[in-house]
């Protein structure tokens, strides 16, 4: 199966709930939930910051687990509010433009946190794909 490698992020849930920001096993990198959140608690109320916090720190669990945005394969969006869905959607194909994974947006109740107003996960294949396109 691989050597696990954890990656520990900024979310006080981590403990609690007893997850890593992310986890690699071979070359597959999974990164958990990402919610806007910054290292004080506080979050931007606008949802287009707040989809770019997902982003900035699910590249940087990536990169501390051996990975880049560019090797992402599958995202799962989660929002709260389905007029969101034009913003959410234009950062995250801003951010995951080269990777072009598979992906899915779900509009939910709620999260954990009812500031947030979108959650998003990611699935990466470490290094390159030999004849990849």
């Amino acid at each position: 199966m691989g050597e696990r490698i954890r990656v520990r992020g900024e979310s006080p849930y981590e403990e609690p709930i007893g997850f890593s920001r992310a986890i690699r096993v071979g070359d597959r990198v999974l990164v958990s939930g990402t919610a806007p959140v910054w290292p004080d608690g506080e979050c931007d109320p606008d949802v287009t910051a707040q989809a770019e916090r997902c982003v900035e720190l699910i590249s940087k669990a990536l990169a501390e687990a051996g990975s880049t945005v560019d090797d992402v394969i599958r995202t799962r969006m989660y929002i709260v509010d389905p007029a969101d869905a034009d913003r959410v959607g234009a950062v995250h194909g801003r951010a995951f433009a080269s990777a072009r994974p598979a992906a899915t947006m779900v509009v939910v109740a709620g999260l954990l946190d009812p500031r947030w107003k979108v959650e998003i996960e990611a699935e990466a294949v470490a290094g390159d794909v030999p004849n990849g396109t």
